[in-house]
């Protein structure tokens, strides 16, 4: 340890962002388990490093007695009194200790445990970068798929996971291939930020659509729900605080081009955009859309709702496999019950 040293470490400490007084507490305590390791004990022993210098001091403070029973904890009075005279029984003695070959085995430490700070020290600030992206959209490319989990990079070199359980059932996720991605999900770990993606997300829809609209961007419009069963269909409802801006126009885009483009994103997934009220009975109308409706009755108690269509509408009301009416309870967060009308 010296003064090159520490000039070594505050330019290390600036360009890796980490505050040098974590390293040097970090190799004190290294220093410590190092002479522990070399020289068998480590009872009441202390490193410092001076803050100046970089000099080392180990000390070892042990208790004046009488008779010595443990030299690694004891000092004799008449031991202790060379030292100072001033020294009696029970006073507590702070020796120097600075092992033959010390300072070699002190140099290995430092650098060890330097090397290993700054890996902490960076892959917890990779985590504090990605912990923002948490529930927004990333561009990756796939690098591995095994079967199962699916291996993605995104940012030039993170790692992170689509797991089975998000992947779009049919969708084909070819190494090579880049997508789109809603993270759902960020853990620190000893590697480095751990990122879980998602390809099944309303979250995704939500964010597609929002890059690929500008009133969304802008806050002219905005998207209150959304009810998604991934890989098949899609209903939003969108609001515009703005009388003249017509929010579902906004959203379909100039001859269907900005819902093809999240479509086509999707791997095909269907997508119907519709109006939101705070009316629940003209919501529910909009929401079961393209069916006409004939009327709605809702009990608030239950938050249900009966709902009458024409007789010839009743298999596009209910949707393939009730498809259409599940998403549109989804979306409005009402339980609708259709009846044809008679």
């Amino acid at each position: 340890m010296n003064q090159e040293f520490m000039s070594a470490l505050t330019e290390l400490s600036a360009s890796k962002n980490i505050d040098k007084e974590v390293i040097l507490e970090a190799i004190e305590k290294a220093l410590i388990a190092a002479y522990k390791k070399n020289y068998g004990h480590a009872q009441n022993v202390e490193a410092a490093i001076d803050r100046k210098t970089g000099a080392i001091t180990l000390s070892q403070q042990k208790v004046v007695v009488e008779t010595v029973e443990d030299a690694n904890l004891e000092i004799g009075l008449s031991e202790a009194q060379l030292l100072d005279a001033r020294y009696q029984v029970g006073d507590f003695v702070n020796i120097e200790i600075l092992p033959k070959n010390f300072g070699r085995i002190a140099a290995q430490t430092a650098k060890q445990v330097v090397v290993q700070r700054i890996n902490e020290a960076e892959n917890e600030n990779a985590y504090e970068y990605y912990r923002d992206k948490e529930n927004t959209l990333l561009s990756g490319v796939i690098t591995k798929n095994d079967g199962h989990s699916v291996t993605v990079q995104v940012d030039g070199d993170q790692e992170a996971e689509l797991p089975t359980n998000e992947q779009l059932a049919g969708e084909v996720y070819v190494p090579g291939s880049r997508m789109k991605f809603f993270v759902v999900g960020i853990k620190s770990t000893r590697e480095g930020p751990k990122l879980t993606l998602s390809r099944t997300h309303p979250g995704l829809v939500r964010c597609l659509f929002e890059q690929e609209v500008p009133e969304l961007s802008d806050g002219v419009v905005e998207i209150k729900t959304i009810a998604r069963e991934a890989g098949s269909r899609s209903k939003i409802s969108v609001f515009s605080s703005d009388a003249n801006v017509d929010a579902v126009g906004s959203c379909v885009g100039p001859r269907g081009s900005r819902v093809q483009y999240v479509c086509d994103e999707l791997n095909g997934e269907k997508i119907d955009i519709v109006r939101y009220f705070d009316d629940p009975v003209r919501f529910i109308n909009e929401a079961l859309s393209p069916s006409e409706v004939v009327s709605v009755e809702i009990d608030e108690e239950s938050r249900s709702a009966h709902v009458v269509v024409p007789a010839h509408q009743l298999s596009l009301a209910i949707g393939k496999a009730g498809q259409n009416a599940r998403l549109a309870a989804k979306l409005t967060g009402w339980k609708i019950d259709i009846k044809p009308e008679e």
